[in-house]
Formats: structure tokens, C-alpha cells, sequence
């Protein structure tokens, strides 16, 4: 399993790119997505809410079990991938890109989040 060095990572598996106008993607672990197992459903959050870091803002329901989705950062959601609402199978298949969850304008950005090699010794692999 590889992270991407581009991006930063959350302690919850959550992945955060980097910010474009404002504006960074938000997905879950490749890690994250294989101990869910199968993704059937997710709930974002909608298009204006606001999220904050560290705190839970939706779910992912697997064949496995539901577990809930943080904020990597605080902030307002700007887009939500409604690719991954019709086809939440994306999650698994392509965490990093298709699969990505919710787009979000950020406005605090916790000092922990982790480097790819940072993340990588935190799951051990």
C-alpha cells in the first residue's frame, strides 16, 4: 500500500490535499478503506455546512460495519462527490482518486496532520 506524498493525513485515516484557492479534497485511506471492506453507503456532509476538525461530519457503512468520517480540518464543504453517494464502491476501488469524499474552503488546519512516510509508520505497514 502506498500514500500519496502529496498529501497529508489524519490519525482517523482520513487524506487531505493540498489547498487549491482555498479549497482542498478530502477522502479516506487506502488503510481505512480495506478494514471497512466493502463500501455500500456513505453520508457526507451537504454542500454549506461547516466541519470542523477532529469531529465527526458523516459516515461510511461497509458489509462490515458503519464508521464514522472526520474532518481532517474546520471549514465550509464547498462540493460533495456525488460519484461516491451513487457508487460508494469508489472507496474502495480508487481511495485516492475517484473515490474521493467532499471538497471543503479551509478556514483551520489542525498542527498533527501527518506526511505520507508519518502516516505510513503510524499503520505499521
Amino acid at each position: 500500500m502506498s500514500n500519496p506524498q502529496q498529501l497529508r493525513y489524519s490519525k482517523e485515516h482520513e487524506w487531505l490535499s493540498a489547498a487549491e484557492d482555498g479549497v482542498s479534497t478530502i477522502g479516506i485511506t487506502e488503510h481505512a478503506a480495506t478494514a471497512l471492506g466493502d463500501v455500500v453507503f456513505v453520508q457526507l456532509p451537504e454542500v454549506g455546512d461547516t466541519v470542523t476538525a477532529g469531529e465527526p461530519c458523516g459516515e461510511l457503512e461497509s458489509t462490515k460495519s458503519v464508521s464514522d468520517l472526520y474532518a481532517p480540518v474546520s471549514g465550509e464543504v464547498t462540493e460533495v462527490n456525488q460519484d461516491v453517494v451513487d457508487d460508494p464502491a469508489l472507496v474502495n476501488s480508487a481511495p485516492f482518486e475517484g473515490g474521493w469524499l467532499f471538497r471543503v474552503r479551509v478556514t483551520e488546519e489542525p498542527e498533527d496532520l501527518l506526511s505520507a512516510d508519518e502516516y505510513t509508520a503510524f499503520t505499521g505497514e
